[in-house]
């Protein structure tokens, strides 16, 4: 009996063994290991940060439907990789044969790369549900006691919009509790110009957002390296294009959240030639590992070198549709190679982004994520929330449901899709 082993169960692992289970021939086993028993939503985590979620809204518990749907589940997630010898070693010390591996391990978080950074030191995080959780309650203290806050991204930091998305919705519930004025804003990243997001801007990404952060009154810094987090203050140096320090910041604050840089899974990184400095995957047009032709990788954990040198490091992002993409590639490879044909599909590494802003949203979609584009666009209103709603509604009922249907084509795309063509109307 041949078999497949999928490692990570988020957005791109259940996307994958779901397709995996059932293009596979049955008598080839399809395997999922993960860390614990839970999948979180994990683009729902700024809402759970500001109460907006709670944590068992956005949270499943695999194992029922990993039984209903035939799937071998192991929660004690990976020890060791013998990629020569095609074997893992799990969590909970089982060694385990395989024919395929498909990693879709997401990050690390290196809040040690950033003195006091971290939900066990002085800032809050939104890249987990528990931390999210932890940082509703900084939320709830800040209510009590308002002061300043500062939101941002770290320096390496390749995830963005999240970022957006909290500082602007926790904007407007300061606004709607009528204690908006007295807690000043500062948005601080590593992005050379607010909109940036790791893409070079997308459409009108950096007018809309200067625009938007203007009219509500939100400070910012780019080009940011933070030197540390102490308590209650951040030190910040803004860096010019020639690399050198413009200014120097003494940042108080009552609250910081702050997206950290990644990096990929100790046990993949120790694999030998399977991953880059940073622990990611070296892939090559078909996600497939370049030293190990059985091993392929999706999401967060594939190496995607930044798009363009900035003053301060910034990394590429993967989204949602894009590690769709990756992983529907990845099961029409698998299924060549078990027919003896070389392998043929390519993700196509398009970006799009729904990010909620409290009172609206706005999307950026790129096709491809890196320009020049064929599609480069941004627009805001009320019907991204919409949108964004049915994407986390959708994809937590495909989890439920053993479903492959991939989402983001059918449900966010037609909503792009039909919001764009009222536009070309009224014009």
């Amino acid at each position: 009996m041949k078999r497949t082993i999928v490692v990570g169960a988020g957005l791109g692992g259940m996307s994958v063994v779901y397709e995996l289970r059932q293009k596979l021939a049955k008598d080839h086993e399809v395997m999922l290991i993960g860390e614990g028993v839970e999948f979180q939503f994990v683009p729902s985590n700024p809402w759970v940060a500001l109460g907006e979620r709670t944590r068992d809204k956005v949270v499943l518990d695999i194992t029922p439907y990993a039984e209903k749907y035939q799937i071998p589940f192991n929660s004690s997630g990976v020890d060791q990789i013998d990629a020569g010898n095609n074997n893992l070693t799990s969590g909970d010390g089982q060694q385990w044969q395989y024919d395929y591996l498909v990693l879709c391990t997401g990050p690390r978080l290196a809040f040690d790369l950033v003195p006091g950074a971290g939900p066990e030191q002085f800032t809050q995080s939104i890249c987990h549900v528990d931390h999210a959780v932890k940082a509703y309650d900084a939320y709830l203290k800040l209510l009590e006691s308002p002061g300043p806050v500062l939101v941002g991204a770290m320096q390496g930091a390749s995830c963005f919009g999240p970022a957006y998305e909290y500082v602007l919705t926790l904007e407007h519930l300061l606004r709607k509790k009528k204690i908006r004025d007295r807690v000043p804003i500062t948005f601080v990243t590593s992005e050379p110009y607010i909109g940036h997001m790791g893409l070079g801007g997308v459409g009108d990404s950096k007018s809309l957002m200067e625009s938007e952060f203007r009219q509500r009154d939100i400070k910012w810094i780019c080009n940011a390296r933070i030197n540390q987090f102490e308590q209650h203050q951040a030190s910040v140096d803004e860096i010019s294009r020639k690399g050198e320090v413009d200014f120097s910041h003494q940042l108080p604050f009552k609250l910081a959240m702050f997206i950290p840089s990644f990096r990929g899974s100790e046990a993949i990184a120790a694999v030998p030639g399977l991953c880059n400095e940073k622990g990611f995957v070296l892939t090559d047009e078909f996600q497939c590992s370049k030293a190990y032709r059985n091993i392929f990788a999706a999401g967060v954990c594939v190496a995607i070198p930044p798009l363009e040198v900035t003053p301060v490091p910034v990394g590429a992002p993967k989204t949602g549709f894009m590690i769709e993409s990756m992983t529907t590639s990845i099961v029409e490879n698998i299924l060549s190679l078990e027919q003896d044909q070389p392998m043929a599909t390519r993700p196509t590494l398009n970006a799009i982004c729904l990010a909620d802003m409290g009172d609206k949203g706005a999307a950026f979609v790129a096709l491809p994520q890196n320009p020049p584009r064929n599609t480069s666009w941004t627009s805001m209103g009320k019907w991204v929330n919409v949108a964004k709603v049915a994407f986390e509604k959708y994809f937590l009922y495909k989890v439920k449901h053993g479903t492959s249907e991939p989402i983001y084509e059918k449900y966010v795309l037609s909503a792009i899709g039909i919001h764009r063509t009222k536009d070309k109307d009224k014009d």
